[in-house]
């Protein structure tokens, strides 16, 4: 059965896309933690991350460095943290969240609502800095 991510993937449910490659797919987190979190991951639907052969699971970092680095030059942030859960989706896949403090990358906290016309403006600002 298709994950929501594969049917992201194949346009069937629009997304706030960041970046794309024959491989790879970036887009904002439609519930985020803060402004800018992203989700990466692979097309190749896959359950669990360390389940990818190595040269995709190593495509995969490089193209979250790229995507990573874009929300870097966008978003007010220290840095950008990295998480990999991969319960609540059973498609492998990275969070990239701006962080201020590490409270921000806390998966407990309540989620932001935004608007998808602010949704729309970040994912073009991100996308003016790959």
């Amino acid at each position: 059965m298709a994950t929501i991510f594969s049917k992201i993937i194949k346009g069937e449910i629009p997304c706030y896309k960041i970046a794309e490659d024959d491989h790879y797919l970036a887009f904002l987190d439609i519930n985020p933690l803060v402004k800018g979190h992203t989700l990466v991951v692979p097309k190749q639907e896959t359950d669990y991350l360390f389940d990818l052969e190595d040269d995709l699971l190593a495509g995969l970092t490089v193209f979250a460095k790229k995507v990573a680095l874009a929300i870097e030059k966008t978003i007010p942030c220290q840095r950008i943290g990295v998480a990999v859960l991969g319960l609540e989706v059973p498609h492998a896949h990275i969070h990239l969240v701006p962080l201020q403090t590490e409270a921000d990358i806390s998966f407990s906290r309540p989620k932001l609502k935004l608007e998808k016309e602010e949704m729309d403006t970040i994912a073009a600002n991100i996308r003016q800095h790959l």
